[in-house]
């Protein structure tokens, strides 16, 4: 086993102590447009596209890729898997981020 890879034991301790968060709101119709106008582009600087690439050329994430692909359909029209030139996931807007520290963390 490579030393890059996760143990059955550590993955599992991971998992048991991962919390998951999923939440929706409903957002008043009249404020849409200046939502996603304060939302825009609340960090520049980073450069989405390069880290995208490194990201497609570790070998970690295309064996990733390789096993999840499998258990996924695109809803890209046309799109073969991960890592392609036509994207195997759809981008949707987004609204939202939080990138800061959360307090007893």
């Amino acid at each position: 086993m490579s030393t890059s890879e996760p143990t059955k034991e550590s993955t599992e301790k991971v998992i048991a102590n991962a919390k998951r968060v999923c939440q929706i709101i409903k957002l008043k119709p009249s404020y849409e447009s200046s939502y996603i106008q304060i939302h825009a582009n609340p960090w520049p600087g980073l450069d989405y596209e390069d880290d995208m690439k490194k990201i497609a050329e570790d070998p970690d994430t295309q064996r990733w890729w390789k096993v999840t692909d499998e258990m996924q359909e695109s809803l890209v029209e046309g799109a073969e898997g991960s890592g392609t030139d036509l994207p195997w996931w759809k981008d949707l807007p987004e609204v939202f981020r939080f990138d800061g520290q959360v307090r007893g963390l």
